[in-house]
């Protein structure tokens, strides 16, 4: 028996009135995950616990069967983990967006956010853009002094690491959940170390607004990234085996560093695929190609597509239907096909880890419809792959229970 799970980032949502009132799930075109509604359990999954941010962190781990109310720390541990960066007792992870800010000829807290992720800034530009700023000899200097430095990725994903520092009362804010705002009300505060990590903000915002990479960005009709924005903060974390708990092994397949650094965590394999961007270009086909190699030798293949997501903070409401009918066609369609034409007996988990709201272009924590499909039997429910039909099935409160239902273990 194989078992596989296929995460659709943020593709849950609210009804949408620009869609006549129903949700994106329902307006798009999704006949292979309607098929594996129709055949399988439709229910729905809370996967982030109240109390907590509602987010990819919280709900991966709880997917992966990982309580986050017992483990959770924060986001940038986890995604630090993806590359090997170790925190010892003492230090403070930080994500370290590279974002975009208004140009307009006002006081720092009074320019607005355009953009958490610089317009999806390309890796390699993205890297350069922070290295350059860490190397600038005024910047680099407030950087030492408070002990901040930065590990950068091919996204505009960075990671900073500040080492002995104190984060209690600190609050930092997603920027993805602000866009649009004026960012005084948002930027760090509740401590000293908030206002060392605001006065860094905003000495990157003076270097890299008029970086020459920059003035191109513009000149090409790009969004500048011409700031960085630290957030989802977290001390050093561990998390339980996975092997150990479910007596599986398997691997991991993602764009990006979250999904990874919780595979490393827990002991399953990263697989990386050439031309997996976490947008809407991504490489889907590279993605099914390799869930099929990972099976050939393990349980167990999680294969997380992160474009829904990502079109929603963008704003991008034709994007998410794109991005949830490409999931459906050139994910769900060929790996079912590929599963059954290499004779497996497989059951196929498919779900939102969380609801990202095109009202708000911000993640919610309400349930979201999962469908667990078993090829070894047709359930002929007539039911189809929208929230409304999640609500009709059993409710899985906390999701953390859920893997285990997959591994038909409870």
């Amino acid at each position: 028996m194989k078992y596989v799970l296929v995460i659709g980032d943020g593709m849950a949502d609210n009804p949408v009135p620009e869609l006549g009132g129903v949700t994106p799930l329902e307006y798009a075109k999704i006949p292979a995950l309607d098929a594996l509604a129709s055949a399988g359990v439709m229910g729905g999954a809370k996967n982030c616990p109240d109390g907590l941010p509602p987010g990819s962190d919280t709900a991966i781990l709880s997917i992966f069967g990982c309580d986050p109310r017992v483990c959770y720390t924060g986001r940038a541990p986890l995604e630090a983990a993806a590359t090997g960066i170790k925190l010892s007792a003492g230090d403070i992870a930080y994500r370290c967006n590279m974002v975009t800010y208004e140009d307009v000829d006002a006081p720092f807290g009074e320019k607005r956010i355009l953009s958490h992720s610089a317009g999806s800034i390309e890796g390699e530009q993205s890297a350069e853009l922070v290295r350059a700023l860490f190397a600038d000899p005024t910047f680099k200097a407030a950087a030492d002094k408070a002990g901040v430095i930065v590990y950068p990725a091919e996204s505009f994903r960075h990671i900073a690491l500040q080492r002995g520092a104190d984060g209690s009362g600190m609050v930092l804010s997603p920027p993805h959940n602000f866009l649009g705002d004026k960012i005084g009300g948002i930027l760090p505060t509740g401590s000293a170390n908030a206002a060392v990590l605001r006065e860094l903000m905003e000495l990157s915002h003076v270097f890299l607004d008029r970086h020459p990479l920059n003035e191109r960005r513009r000149a090409e009709g790009k969004l500048p990234a011409n700031g960085i924005w630290f957030w989802a903060e977290g001390t050093a974390v561990e998390l339980p085996s996975f092997t150990e708990h479910y007596g599986k092994t398997g691997g991991v397949i993602s764009a990006v560093p979250l999904c990874h650094g919780i595979a490393a965590l827990v002991g399953l394999e990263r697989i990386y695929v050439d031309g997996a961007t976490g947008e809407l270009d991504t490489n889907y086909e590279g993605k099914v190609d390799a869930a099929l190699e990972v099976l050939k030798a393990h349980d167990f293949v999680a294969l997380h597509v992160e474009a829904p997501d990502e079109c929603t903070h963008n704003g991008d409401l034709p994007g998410k239907l794109e991005a949830i009918e490409r999931l459906d066609s050139r994910v769900i369609a060929p790996l079912v096909a590929k599963l059954g034409a290499a004779g497996y007996d497989y059951r196929l988990l498919v779900l939102s880890d969380h609801k990202t709201l095109t009202s708000t272009r911000g993640h919610d924590g309400d349930p979201v419809p999962f469908v667990l499909y078993d090829s070894r039997e047709d359930r002929a429910t007539g039911l189809t792959y929208r929230e409304i039909d999640g609500e009709k099935g059993e409710l899985i409160d906390p999701g953390v229970q859920l893997m285990a239902r997959l591994f038909e273990q409870n």
